[in-house]
């Protein structure tokens, strides 16, 4: 094998390798993260049998007005009239193989060229078609991009875009039998001043895919005229040589560099759906853990007992955090760590702190009957410092049980100056009296050993 096809062939493992690695980073996502991404799933899978076997996927865009499919009826030399809906894909695009090309990939005997006719661009107005338009250029390996005039500024918009994915793209000026030879000479300098930049002057061609009737007059035997109506025949052969010319010069290189795009494409996606899905999951439980303690710590009236359920609340939140970001963490550790947090918050946990502290001591002089009044100011303030315990665990577990290069305090403070206090307090607050309202002896006085059994189990549940 000469030097070229070892480089091809080189690029073409490390795609099928790059494939397998993205493949294996959403095996190992959790059971709702995959849950999430079954459609990203199949796609890759999808695309590492597409490599496997050597398919080479050349999709058609264009206007539906421009002879999209006449151009692929063209080409494989007949009229499709039944198609299959391609894998995975929606009922809009459509795949034909182009048993007529003659090209194989070398070395893979499976392999076959397949036309795709996707949606008009003109359609993909809705977020349904847009997003098959979009699946449809990742899986290209060739993009032929279908004209019968000067682009319009939705063409030139979606030309722009599909030059963007780094596809290999060939524009088709079809319908050229309606132009004189001196109107097509100025369309493709008009097409090449438009596209430059995007496609090379070589990579535009002109097609009839399916030519108006003309009228001939015909000679009889007998040396009279007559006129008679026909449809010329098609005239593709162009484009078929030049797309023959890019298959053969660099066939293997583009599926490689097609299916290495699309891995780190989905590679990119993975990373970013686990991080929305974990951060969203992580917000719930801290809002919860939140909630619960300051119910917590604002119904118990007894001194010591709302400290020591705050406390585990605050590290039973940290151990569920921990197994969202798929680490595991013990009790022992999780204090350790929720203790950091609260020295490295300082003197404004400090604060909150000394009014819990006098909160629970007027519960403890009017033997409970203060505690109406104090659950809900003490217990917003208790719910406010798990809050902020439980923004800096993410940030820790985000950053695989660090600190990011940084001091905790520094974390802790950031964290701190970004949070909206007052609508922290509010939230908990709202929470609070809902549960009050629905548990009427949670604060009653001569209820407070009742309310402290009922606020241990809570604290124990979680």
């Amino acid at each position: 094998m000469s030097e070229p096809a070892n480089q091809d062939d080189q690029q073409y493992q490390q795609a099928a390798a790059s494939l397998e690695k993205t493949l294996g980073k959403l095996r190992g996502c959790s059971d709702a993260e995959r849950s999430r991404m079954q459609h990203d799933l199949a796609q890759l899978q999808g695309m590492k049998a597409k490599l496997a076997s050597g398919r080479v996927e050349i999709v058609v865009f264009g206007e539906i007005s421009t002879g999209k499919s006449a151009l692929i009826n063209a080409l494989t030399g007949e009229v499709i009239t039944e198609v299959d809906v391609q894998g995975g894909w929606t009922k809009e695009v459509w795949n034909v193989p182009w048993e007529g090309s003659g090209y194989r990939v070398h070395g893979l005997a499976d392999s076959e060229v397949v036309l795709v006719d996707t949606p008009g661009i003109n359609e993909v107005g809705g977020t349904e078609h847009a997003e098959v338009a979009r699946e449809a250029a990742q899986r290209a390996d060739l993009i032929l991009f279908v004209t019968d005039s000067d682009l319009n500024a939705t063409e030139h918009t979606a030309l722009t875009a599909l030059a963007a994915t780094l596809k290999p793209v060939i524009l088709v000026l079809n319908k050229a039998d309606l132009y004189s030879p001196t109107q097509r000479e100025r369309l493709r300098e008009v097409l090449q001043e438009r596209t430059d930049g995007m496609v090379a002057a070589d990579q535009i061609v002109e097609t009839s895919a399916d030519p108006r009737e003309r009228e001939y007059i015909v000679e009889r035997a007998d040396g009279s005229e007559q006129s008679e109506w026909r449809k010329p025949p098609v005239a593709v052969e162009a484009l078929k040589a030049l797309i023959l010319q890019v298959l053969e010069r660099e066939g293997l290189a583009l599926l490689a560099l097609n299916a290495a795009m699309y891995a780190s494409d989905k590679s990119d996606r993975i990373a970013s759906i686990r991080v929305k899905y974990r951060d969203e999951q992580a917000n719930k439980v801290i809002w919860s853990y939140a909630a619960v303690k300051s119910v917590v710590v604002g119904a118990n009236w007894v001194p010591g007992l709302d400290t020591l359920g705050g406390l585990t609340v605050d590290g039973s939140m940290v151990v569920t955090l921990a197994h969202i970001y798929g680490l595991e963490m013990s009790w022992v550790n999780a204090r350790q760590l929720v203790t950091a947090i609260i020295k490295s918050a300082g003197l404004v946990l400090a604060g909150e702190a000394a009014w819990h502290i006098a909160f629970s001591t007027f519960k403890l002089a009017t033997l409970g009957w203060g505690t109406a009044l104090t659950a809900v100011p003490q217990g917003a303030i208790a719910g406010y410092s798990s809050y902020i315990v439980g923004q800096a665990a993410k940030y820790y577990f985000e950053h695989g049980s660090s600190w990011g290069g940084e001091s905790p305090k520094v974390v802790v403070k950031r964290i701190l100056e970004s949070t909206d206090k007052e609508s922290v307090l509010d939230r908990l607050k709202a929470e609070i009296q809902r549960t009050l309202r629905l548990n009427t002896h949670a604060a009653g006085g001569s209820n407070g050993a009742n309310a402290q059994q009922e606020n241990g189990e809570v604290s124990s549940g979680k």
